[in-house]
């Protein structure tokens, strides 16, 4: 089994947040709306040792957000291709009910989407949850993962003052989890828990260094690295409160999520189909 490398996995990002994107908001009171996702090309074997040290990756990451609102594990296994590296990160302001639920979702999601994959990662608005046979633990990857910016507003300098001093806000603040914010305008940021305080200030830093470049004078922008986060809005402090309803943008988004799960499905049933037919009419033949 040969090592995985991040740019498959990015490429896989790009297809499916494209599609998520037609409908997705920015933000969403729903923390397991989508948000991301991608998988490896690499398959494993069904059944084999590196099939089961997964299962036993994902169940301890399940389990572990019961009382954590971060972890991660190595699974080892009897060659070092059988080994398996994962993590999970929840936001910062959840419960921990509300992050075991948005865990346990990531992964169930994780299952479907990266099916037999070697490698594998999921963004829900309220956690994170990534899976490889290659370690990526501990490593700072500042690799843009997902970067999305809203209608322009026009230039103010005012809006744009402040906007920029509640960016500068969070880069300035302390700590893995960062909220700030001054009128309508609200930022948060969060690193991934695997990164020292130095390698999350470096993280963030350029984070809102290209949300600020990139989004100029966008109403909302998200930007994601690969291990880190930085995002703002213009939509005034409820938009970063968490919530258990669901908004129709938030219904859109999960839509769409569905449709992709949907086409893949029936691109494996007519796969199985067309072999049949190719059995049934080979066998006729003879």
């Amino acid at each position: 089994m040969g090592r995985t490398t991040s740019s498959s996995l990015l490429l896989t990002f790009t297809f499916i947040v494209s599609l998520s994107s037609l409908t997705c908001p920015s933000l969403s009171a729903s923390t397991d709306a989508f948000v991301f996702g991608g998988c490896t090309q690499q398959k494993y074997v069904q059944d084999s040792p590196f099939e089961s040290n997964l299962n036993s990756l994902l169940t301890s990451l399940v389990n572990s957000a019961t009382y954590s609102s971060y972890n991660n594990y190595t699974i080892m296994g009897s060659s070092p291709q059988d080994v398996v590296y994962g993590l999970y990160q929840c936001r910062g302001d959840l419960s921990m009910p509300d992050c075991a639920t948005c865990v346990a979702r990531a992964v169930s999601q994780l299952g479907v989407l990266c099916a037999q994959t070697c490698g594998g990662a999921l963004q829900l608005q309220g956690c994170y949850v990534k899976y490889d046979n290659t370690t990526f633990l501990g490593v700072e990857d500042k690799t843009v993962v997902l970067k999305k910016c809203g209608p322009s507003v026009g230039y103010d300098t005012d809006a744009m003052n402040l906007r920029d001093a509640v960016l500068g806000g969070l880069a300035r603040t302390g700590g893995a989890y960062r909220v700030g914010g001054s009128g309508d305008v609200q930022g948060v940021a969060q690193c991934i828990g695997d990164l020292s305080t130095g390698e999350c200030q470096d993280c963030l830093s350029e984070a809102i260094m290209r949300l600020k470049s990139d989004c100029g004078t966008a109403d909302y922008g998200d930007m994601f690295l690969a291990k880190c986060y930085a995002r703002y809005t213009t939509g005034g402090p409820h938009v970063y409160t968490k919530s258990h309803s669901a908004d129709k943008s938030t219904s859109d988004g999960e839509k769409t999520f569905a449709i992709i799960i949907g086409l893949l499905a029936g691109v494996a049933l007519l796969i199985i189909f067309l072999s049949f037919l190719r059995k049934v009419f080979g066998g006729n033949g003879k």
